[in-house]
């Protein structure tokens, strides 16, 4: 995936140029894209540099710190090499190394601008990746409210993030609460290129405007239609299911229940939205072994995909793998980083925390990791580990 504009040319200009003891040749460093972010504090007295704060911060999380205390007490038993390489100053006449005070850092965090940290974090996670193989790549949109965030207007914010269905993060913005996730939608997926890709989003984001943007930017889509869309919810829901082919059957056993999935697709020469070709029809069966309970349950989708474009297998994978957002992304953050538990509701610090939290997962996976909880104590008991998955060490 290109770089977005802002941070592709003086990332990699400054890769030959961050110091760490025995870089890798090829290495991505995280300190060429978090020097591009705006430094919110005075010119004057500014002891620390901005990208060893936010870097340390970062490798703190990513050694499974949850809180801003855990963060700076990381940061205040990081032994002197590791000072050295975060970019921390080093006294020219004792060696010393220090470490900035936990107020000093609070402060900034507050105050971070966390569209542009979001904007760094999204570039670098694909820039240490191995390419994409051939294909279209497939992105879920959607978004998570952090429980503990509560302002003097709000009960919470709310996060839109932009997920590819490996369970990387690509963009996150903040929008005030769940009914403003639509005017988001655009400028959350502007810093990315969507070239081959198909989004996957819930019927929230099944907008007209949305389906025109993502045609205009060369991308598909896969777009779920419930009833708060009638008049096009009842003609899909209206064909006639019963006589279409099945293109995909699929039968799992796990976790004390018995799932079937089934899916149709129906071609249309014309349906009133941007662009679409074809209708699905996804009929899950649900039966638990413990209850006995059966379930049914009827979902509907349209897509820009024209027949013949995706297999059946495909585009199954695709409408179970949109809900890999929840699993892979936050759920991971409830439960592994206590998110939802999290007090801390100060200026940007919930927003930021969130930002760190999304690179971790991203680090982690693109390592290999699919337990993010291991990989975190596995990480934590090194001090050399979050370093080096960040680019700083060899």
């Amino acid at each position: 995936m290109t770089l977005p504009l802002r941070f592709a040319p003086a990332a990699l200009d400054q890769l030959a140029q961050v110091s760490a003891p025995a870089p890798l040749a090829d290495a991505v460093r995280l300190f060429s894209f978090l020097d591009l972010l705006p430094d919110p504090r005075g010119v004057r007295g500014r002891r620390y540099p901005l990208s060893a704060l936010v870097t340390a911060a970062a490798a703190s999380v990513l050694a499974g710190a949850r809180s801003l205390t855990a963060i700076t007490e990381w940061i205040g038993d990081a032994p002197t090499w590791a000072r050295r390489t975060l970019g921390f100053p080093v006294d020219p006449l004792t060696g010393a190394v220090s470490v900035p005070h936990p107020h000093t850092l609070r402060r900034l965090l507050v105050r971070l601008d966390g569209d542009a940290l979001d904007r760094a974090i999204g570039a670098f996670l694909p820039a240490r990746a191995t390419p994409a193989g051939p294909g279209l790549r497939a992105i879920a949109v959607d978004g998570k409210a952090l429980r503990g965030s509560r302002t003097a207007t709000t009960p919470y914010i709310t996060l839109l993030a932009a997920m590819d269905h490996d369970g990387h993060v690509l963009a996150q913005r903040q929008v005030s609460d769940k009914n403003n996730e639509i005017p988001a939608f655009q400028p959350l997926l502007s810093t990315i290129d969507l070239t081959g890709t198909v989004v996957t989003t819930d019927a929230l984001h099944t907008q007209h405007a949305h389906g025109t943007y993502l045609r205009e930017r060369g991308a598909h889509y896969i777009a779920q239609v419930k009833a708060n869309h009638p008049g096009l919810f009842d003609r899909i829901r209206r064909l006639p299911w019963s006589e279409i082919t099945l293109d995909h059957h699929d039968r799992t056993r796990a976790h004390h229940r018995l799932e079937i999935r089934r899916l149709k697709t129906a071609a249309f020469a014309h349906l009133d939205y941007p662009d679409a070709r074809q209708a699905l029809q996804v009929v899950r069966w649900r039966k638990n072994f413990t209850t006995g309970k059966l379930t049914i349950e009827r979902v509907y989708l349209i897509t820009s995909l024209p027949p013949g474009a995706a297999t059946g297998v495909r585009l199954a994978a695709w409408t179970r793998g949109h809900w890999k957002i929840e699993n892979l992304l936050h759920h991971v953050r409830d439960r592994t980083f206590r998110e939802d538990d999290s007090k801390i509701h100060i200026g940007h610090l919930p927003r930021i925390m969130a930002g760190l939290r999304n690179l971790a997962i991203g680090v982690h996976r693109r390592d290999g990791h699919t337990n993010i909880a291991a990989a975190l104590r596995h990480t934590a008991r090194d001090y050399r580990r979050p370093l080096t998955a960040l680019g700083l060490t060899g």
